[in-house]
């Protein structure tokens, strides 16, 4: 105490911070100064929900998931002029003391205890919040979020649907960069992986038949408990912090490909993974061997070219080339492509759209035929598809304008140079004839590009012959040089 090492006791009470007096009170009673507090247990003034208390208790025995705010509103209602709003603040401090004392048991979560190389859990979570834009463009896409639960090390892989492709590929990615599988593997109650309660099958064939292959134990969670599989729902959140907060470091949210923003990811990720290196070490000594190789991790379809050079794959429409109308094509459907098979070879290589009711035509399939059938142009269904730039519309709008009834003619004349001579080439002659004010017609734009491919004249070189003595004399002089040095 600082009366028995200060010499006086108001020089004891002013370190103490009180007065002299103050100091002598607590002297003399020999007690603290937080011995002194009394409790407070009294009301400063009457409680204003006295007289209906025991109504809301009724009412929240009742339904425990009443709001005060409601409660509140139900006794305004109930006895008009008797509470106004500023005693809601009263009611709900009233309430809160009620369910901690009264109320119903809350839900427990209970700590686990993970072992290493046991388990793992994966999940699709929607990616939009970080606003990443692709030149430009919003890159609109989720992330497979893979994570061990013991040493918390996690990978992801970019898709664009919650399909059992996107977890195919983005399982297989995970497990190979890792180099080993856990006994186990929890998702939610994806729908790629799990069938619904009327199924008596707990999960589809295709994900029994992915974990078989590597030999893990399948496991799901059960209904409305996102808590079971608490470790990756965990990491989303923290995941997307980290990544939002790099990309605040980086200045900008855009990049220039989708690789340039794969490599982004790939920082962060092994960045968080540095601090598991330890308990990851363990893991890695008890995790099971993977099989020789991956399994392909597309969905197989059979389908018929249409009349219309199309075909429907997954509510979407895609043109092929005309020549396999009629045709039974096996279509391989990936995560970010299609391929198209016919005859054990590949033909043709389509990227997959993302969503249902959309279509992709690709003028070079039927230019073949609307070259002869150019009056089927102007209400052609898919008619928006058969511009591959904003110089092609402004080409045809200007043909419009110039003459409307050899418009959808010389337009595809010129779709039909861009699939012979190069669309590139096709533009520049366009981009020419625009800039210039020029008459734009097929056969104009021909010239242009053959004036523009045309290969130069040679031109003629002209070599003098060299005197052989001209070596003699270099060779005499170099021998004479050694002489002397030697």
């Amino acid at each position: 105490m600082l009366i028995k090492n200060e010499k006086t006791r108001a020089i004891a009470s002013h370190k103490a911070g009180m007065d002299e007096k103050t100091g002598r009170k607590y002297i003399q009673l020999n007690k603290l100064p937080s011995e002194m507090k009394t409790p407070h247990s009294w009301r400063t003034r009457n409680d204003p929900f006295e007289g209906v208390w025991t109504q809301v208790c009724q009412l929240l025995e009742t339904n425990p998931g009443l709001e005060a705010k409601t409660i509140f509103e139900y006794l305004q209602r109930q006895n008009q002029g008797q509470f106004i709003d500023g005693q809601l603040r009263t009611l709900q401090r009233r309430i809160k003391h009620w369910r901690a004392i009264a109320g119903p048991a809350k839900e427990v979560f209970f700590t686990q205890e993970h072992h290493p190389g046991e388990l793992s859990e994966s999940d699709f979570t929607h990616a939009d919040e970080l606003n990443v834009t692709i030149c430009r463009e919003p890159f609109k896409h989720l992330f497979y979020h893979f994570v061990l639960t013991y040493s918390n090390w996690e990978t992801l892989t970019i898709c664009f649907s919650e399909s059992f492709e996107s977890l195919s590929s983005g399982y297989q990615n995970a497990v190979w960069e890792l180099g080993g599988v856990t006994k186990k593997h929890r998702t939610d109650r994806m729908s790629a992986a799990v069938n619904q309660d009327c199924n008596p099958e707990k999960f589809t064939q295709s994900y029994k038949a992915l974990l078989r292959h590597y030999g893990v134990e399948p496991e799901r969670t059960n209904p409305a408990s996102g808590n079971e599989n608490g470790d990756i729902e965990q990491r989303h959140y923290r995941l997307k912090s980290a990544l939002k907060q790099a990309l605040m470091l980086r200045g900008s949210c855009n990049f220039d490909s989708r690789e340039e923003y794969e490599a982004f990811l790939r920082g962060e990720i092994d960045r968080l993974n540095t601090s598991r290196k330890a308990r990851m070490q363990e893991e890695l000594t008890v995790l099971c061997r993977l099989p020789a190789r991956r399994l392909d991790d597309y969905k197989p379809l059979d389908v018929t070219v249409s009349p219309s050079s199309t075909i429907c794959v997954l509510h979407n429409t895609y043109s092929v080339h005309s020549r396999l109308i009629g045709e039974r094509v096996r279509v391989r459907v990936y995560t970010g492509h299609l391929e198209i098979w016919y005859g054990q070879r590949i033909v043709e290589r389509i990227p997959r759209i993302r969503g249902e009711n959309k279509y992709r035509i690709h003028y070079r399939h039927i230019i073949d035929w609307l070259v002869r059938k150019p009056g089927a142009f102007e209400n052609y269904r898919y008619k928006e598809e058969m511009f591959p730039s904003s110089n092609f519309r402004v080409v045809y709008d200007c043909l419009k304008r110039q003459n409307p009834l050899t418009a959808n003619k010389q337009y595809v004349g010129i779709l039909y140079l861009a699939s012979r001579e190069g669309e590139s080439l096709t533009e520049a002659a366009v981009r020419r004839l625009l800039s210039q004010g020029l008459a734009v017609s097929t056969e104009a734009i021909k010239e242009l590009i053959t004036r523009d491919s045309r290969l130069p004249t040679v031109t003629d070189v002209f070599i003098q012959d060299v005197a052989l003595t001209t070596y003699d004399e270099l060779l005499t002089s170099a021998g004479k040089e050694t002489v002397q040095h030697g």
